[in-house]
């Protein structure tokens, strides 16, 4: 789970901007607040971000989805960091910029952060969280490092350090070199963050074509109940020397296709989805489609560029909700854009479906960016669940908790103080008519 999240002199971030997911002492939907009982900790599973165009939502998820990256797939040797400082303040593009994380991993919380320029790591450090203290793992700075007195006897770690690169993170490389006491770090990166873009397609679609999987279940079950007039999803079986793929792609799949590996192909711009496998030295395609039914009861076949971009996006999502609403699962969404193509209702009915499974075990967050008003709601979110992204006259961004509004109550409806400024994150709009800026008519502001 994420705790807090933090970035400074990134993008349109030029003070550090906090981000957190521990819950305020509000009693509101206070019984699906998960339970961290080692920590004595009550985290948020959800949290929407608004803000107006170029206020610094965007920028946050890329923030995140930076790190991401440089912690699991690092840097190749002798390359440039590709951090983006901020660029309004010219102090700023030569200071590095700076990530920290506190995060739940397994049963332990840890801090996690690092400061790098495009040159190098400038600063790395990991502490593990104990209830009334920190205990220091390692903290990087330069070409130095020091260890936690117990692990500062490894030798391994001394040597895992002499060969990390300037420009590479020390978690990365440690746990490429078999460093198993700072994987759980690593794998919550890897397998418990996960980001999804306005423009992202599903992965692995191809558990769509399993009849019998679950996620054909769900999905079969869930775009009926959301009105998309989809009786079912599943696969065609296609030809492969009919794919309508280009003579480089079938060539490069005949060669790099093995026994046990599949390929996963989506055709932009209509969205076509294939999977390609190879049985038995025959490769077979198959193709992801899905079923209306017609007028006589009969099931009609659709291919996916038939579909709106509302349903598209619907099947995009879905997976991500069924992977939240699962007891077992302890992983971190983060979608841009969520409410994008999708109506309203739906939208609500997705995070009310997912809200209506948290409770004191839960271990799942939907973190996502919106510009829908009518999700502003505190009979569906808590006032700390809610977030706004402001950008100040000088460029800079900054996040803020509507909990930091003292003159919201519980029980007041909240969505037209927002829409008239008086809790930032609105467009400042000037004009005097049509396209002749002159008057600003609203303007956004913390009291």
């Amino acid at each position: 789970m994420l705790i807090s999240f933090a970035v400074e002199n990134f993008l349109s971030f030029r003070d550090k901007a906090t981000f957190s997911m521990v819950a305020s002492r509000e009693k509101q939907h206070w019984e699906r607040l998960p339970h961290i009982r080692e920590q004595n900790l009550r985290l948020l599973p959800v949290a929407a971000i608004y803000g107006g165009n170029a206020s610094g939502k965007t920028n946050f998820f890329k923030a995140i989805n930076f790190a991401r990256h440089l912690v699991i797939q690092g840097t190749k040797p002798d390359t440039l960091i590709p951090v983006e400082p901020y660029r309004l303040d010219k102090r700023c593009l030569s200071e590095p910029a700076g990530f920290y994380f506190e995060l739940l991993a397994g049963r332990k919380c840890y801090e996690f952060g690092f400061r790098v320029t495009r040159q190098g790591v400038v600063e790395e450090w990991l502490a593990e969280i104990l209830k009334t203290t920190e205990k220091e793992l390692y903290r990087r700075k330069g070409d130095t490092i020091s260890f936690d007195p117990a692990l500062n006897r490894d030798d391994f770690l001394h040597f895992a350090f002499k060969g990390t690169r300037d420009n590479q993170l020390f978690l990365t490389n440690a746990v490429n070199q078999k460093v198993e006491i700072f994987k759980p770090i690593y794998d919550w990166f890897r397998d418990s963050l996960v980001l999804i873009a306005p423009d992202a397609r599903f992965g692995p679609f191809e558990q769509f074509m399993e009849q019998d999987g679950p996620f054909n279940d769900f999905m079969n079950e869930a775009l009926a109940r959301l009105d998309t007039g989809i009786a079912r999803i599943g696969g065609e079986a296609v030809p492969f020397e009919n794919l309508p793929f280009p003579s480089g792609l079938i060539d490069k799949i005949k060669a790099e296709l093995g026994g046990e590996t599949t390929a996963r192909v989506h055709l932009e711009p209509h969205g076509e989805r294939y999977v390609i496998s190879r049985v038995n030295d025959e490769i077979r395609a198959q193709k992801l489609v899905c079923y209306h039914v017609g007028a006589d009861n009969r099931e009609i076949k659709f291919d996916l560029k038939d579909e709106s971009d509302g349903t598209l996006r619907v099947i995009d999502l879905l997976p991500a909700f069924l992977g939240l609403c699962q007891a077992e699962s302890s992983r971190v969404y983060l979608i841009d854009e969520m409410d994008r193509s999708l109506h309203t209702l739906l939208t609500g009915q997705l995070l009310a479906d997912y809200l209506a499974a948290c409770g004191e075990g839960s271990r799942s967050q939907l973190l996502f960016t919106t510009h829908d008003v009518l999700l502003m709601d505190q009979k569906l979110l808590r006032r700390d669940e809610m977030w706004v992204a402001e950008r100040d006259q000088a460029g800079c961004s900054e996040l803020i908790p509507f909990s930091d509004y003292k003159e919201i109550r519980h029980d007041k409806d909240i969505r037209k103080s927002y829409l008239q400024g008086r809790l930032g994150g609105v467009p400042k709009i000037l004009f005097a008519g049509p396209l002749q800026p002159a008057v600003e008519v609203a303007a956004g502001g913390r009291r």
